[in-house]
């Protein structure tokens, strides 16, 4: 079984910066494609930056720039380090990976940015 655990979500201002960090247990971050995902108040869940097995990276368009997605294989973790925060970044960010065609994510942290 596969199980993502993350943590580092807060409450800051605008021009802010917080780690998330997502702790993966049933799977090895980099031999996988590890995500995340942001589910604004009152939209639907939207991929925000993903890093694939080769460390390949993508982002969507509004955190290019001021995100940074990175994986650590010693301690099994992939991580969203994000700069210059918005208050529409504010959500709750979901840790993701796919395995035996089944989608697997985590419990979300709350992220609050405030103008």
């Amino acid at each position: 079984q596969v199980r993502l655990v993350e943590s580092g979500g807060g409450a800051v201002q605008a021009g802010g910066s917080l780690r998330l960090s997502c702790v993966a247990s049933g799977t090895i971050v980099s031999q996988s494609t590890m995500a995340w995902y942001l589910r604004a108040p009152g939209k639907e869940r939207e991929l925000v930056a993903a890093i694939g097995r080769g460390g390949d990276t993508n982002y969507t368009d509004s955190v290019k720039g001021r995100f940074t997605i990175s994986r650590d294989h010693a301690r099994n973790t992939v991580s969203l380090q994000m700069n210059s925060l918005k208050p529409e970044d504010t959500g709750v960010y979901y840790c993701n990976t796919q395995r035996w065609g089944r989608n697997f994510w985590g419990q979300g942290t709350q992220v609050t940015v405030s103008s």
